[in-house]
């Protein structure tokens, strides 16, 4: 109707009720209302972020610091706190790792300190400011971190293989000593080397050796377990009497000689006499030494001849006689002689006497240039148990093996000459000359060594002792297969050594290493009397190849480096003063062939080598 004024709604529940059902503009108003949270959630993630990324780098710091601690800790003492260069390289590491003001951090801490089982701990700590959350009323957070290292070496059994030729009696400069000298052997027997020239080569290896061990008992603690080997090697080495007698056989084929008859030593005598009987005549006929030969390999043997004319004539023929050798090879019972007895030398008719040094002769092996680490002939097989003579090793024995003038196989007799009877001419390799005689020995073609060790934990007293010992000689042959094969054999876990090498109770198996060192190439001697006898004659490693005797040792070299890393057991290799061939490289783990020119440098190698075989780790 015109003129009638609105109706004014006055219910205010319906006005609430329209209200809400009018939405226009609530979301403007709902974030206003999230901005607050939104920037506490914000903020905290970007907050908590920083606080994990610092106290990531934090820890790796302290841990840095602790093991820097620990590596360079002068003083072991339980009762001393942390020396001061411990500290000052924990420091120096800590900083190094987490640099004051970064990511805007302030008071930063870090305190090393000597545990009671004097390892290294410590306790770093900083504060890291806010930026979205300073706004609720958190300015800063402090982070503290803790860490414990350990400067720790696992349970490990190290091999040592030295080299201890005739040059290592040398310097590394090329001054030798004056000529070789005789020495009485530990065990009574004569032994020849090379005298040393000042600042030798071996006496360079005696103080790396100790250093070596210096530094691994440095790196050790009371719960690590270490053990120690040693094999030093020429053309042999000696560890006979580590073996087993029943490793050993009771027969063996030596190049010798023996007696097959006589020979005229100059002219006859003849006298008669007469008016004496047949009977008398007789008596006079014999030899004197009734048997064999006198101490001066003579004897005389008178025979006679009787006739009945002038009463009975009786004429006397007395001629002096020498031996008739026959030289070849032929087996020699030496079921005493490898009991360390004296026995008499059967090759002599002297009555000299022989004792074995130890030094073997292998088993059988198989003449090749090449070789199968899954297929090694009986002398390459570090983990065969002997059985039978063809298994089982062979005492070497100097004494009794001869050269027979140039030839080479089957035999040749031989009646020495007046101003030898005995045959016994050392003039050289020509002629019938004993190997076993000063002037060979003293030259190297025949050398025996220090005994080896098998592994066992030693004393640093234990392997001054070793390494200072009157038998601790330069002399002999280079031939790294001989010392390959034995320091490999003592050290296989799964070898007739294995009980030296087992785990100790309650813990892992122990990490196995064999540190090699030479000063020489390969040089094999086909005249050299060894571990394989003497080529010349008996030809077990070349077959007859002759100028190829470096080629087939080297292999039989490579074949056992092989042999050992397939038994987890890793090779760290030395040339002292000598290049590194492509052979010594081959035989080192990767990475583990060293090179040292001078005594000092070959220090630096052990040092390093320790160094590695060192476990440093992280305990906490």
């Amino acid at each position: 109707m015109s003129g009638t004024k609105p109706k004014v709604i006055t219910d205010r529940r319906g006005f609430m009720s329209a209200l809400r059902g009018d939405v226009r503009g609530n979301t403007l108003a709902i974030l206003a209302i999230s901005l607050v949270p939104l920037a506490g959630l914000t903020g905290s993630a970007v907050d908590m972020g920083r606080l994990y990324v610092v106290k990531v780098r934090l820890q790796q710091a302290c841990d840095a610091g602790a093991l820097a601690g620990r590596k360079f800790m002068t003083d072991a003492s339980t009762s001393t706190p942390l020396d001061s260069t411990a500290t000052t390289q924990a420091n120096k590491f800590f900083a190094n790792n987490f640099t004051a003001g970064w990511m805007n951090t302030s008071a930063v801490t870090f305190t090393p300190a000597k545990t009671s089982d004097v390892q290294v701990s410590g306790t770093a700590s900083a504060t890291v400011p806010m930026t979205i959350m300073k706004m609720f009323g958190s300015a800063s957070q402090t982070i503290t971190v803790t860490c414990q290292a350990r400067y720790d070496v696992a349970d490990t059994d190290i091999m040592f293989v030295l080299d201890t030729t005739g040059s290592m009696a040398c310097t590394t400069s090329g001054t030798c000593g004056s000529g070789t000298t005789s020495y009485t052997r530990p065990d009574g027997t004569t032994g020849y080397y090379a005298q040393e020239a000042s600042g030798s080569k071996i006496s360079g290896l005696r103080s790396a050796v100790l250093s070596f061990y210096d530094t691994m008992t440095a790196a050790s603690s009371t719960s690590s377990h270490i053990r120690y080997g040693f094999v030093t090697y020429t053309s042999t080495v000696n560890v006979g009497y580590l073996l087993p007698s029943n490793y050993l056989v009771t027969s063996w084929n030596y190049q010798t000689r023996k007696v097959v008859g006589d020979t005229n030593d100059g002219n006859a005598t003849v006298t008669s006499t007469t008016s004496t009987s047949q009977t008398t005549c007789n008596s006079r006929a014999g030899r004197t030494p009734s048997s064999g030969f006198g101490t001066d390999g003579r004897a005389t043997v008178v025979t006679v001849s009787w006739v009945s004319s002038n009463g009975g004539k009786c004429t006397s023929t007395s001629q002096p006689v020498q031996p008739t050798w026959r030289y070849g090879q032929w087996p020699l019972d030496v079921s005493q002689f490898i009991t360390g007895a004296s026995v008499t030398d059967p090759s002599k008719i002297t009555g000299a006497t022989s004792k074995w040094q130890g030094c073997i002769e292998e088993r059988d092996t198989t003449a090749s240039s090449s070789f199968n680490v899954n297929s090694l002939p009986y002398d390459l097989d570090p983990d065969l148990v002997p059985t039978n003579d063809a298994t089982k090793w062979r005492p070497m024995w100097q004494d009794v093996v001869y050269f027979r003038n140039g030839v080479t196989s089957g035999t040749v007799d031989y009646s020495g000459s007046s101003n030898s009877p005995n045959g016994d001419d050392p003039s050289g390799y020509g002629n019938y000359s004993n190997v076993g005689n000063s002037s060979w020995m003293s030259s190297g073609y025949v050398s025996c060594g220090k005994p080896a060790t098998r592994l066992a934990t030693m004393t640093r007293t234990d392997v001054s002792n070793y390494v200072n010992a009157t038998d601790f000689k330069a002399q002999g042959g280079t031939y790294h297969d001989t010392g390959m094969i034995w320091g490999t054999r003592l050290i296989s876990p799964t070898g007739i050594f294995a009980s030296d090498t087992a785990a100790w109770a309650g813990h892992n198996p122990p990490n196995r290493y064999i540190v090699f060192m030479t000063d020489g190439d390969m040089a094999p001697n086909t005249s050299i009397y060894g571990m394989y006898g003497m080529e010349y004659y008996d030809r077990r490693v070349t077959g007859g190849a002759y100028s190829s005797d470096t080629d087939y040792h080297n292999a039989r070299f490579l074949a056992e480096c092989a042999a050992a890393k397939a038994r987890n057991i890793k090779i760290f290799v030395v040339g002292f003063g000598q290049t590194l061939t492509n052979e010594l490289t081959t035989c080192a783990s990767p990475g583990s062939s060293y090179y040292a020119n001078n005594n000092t440098a070959l220090t630096a190698a052990f040092q390093s080598i320790a160094g590695k075989v060192a476990m440093l780790r992280v305990s906490q």
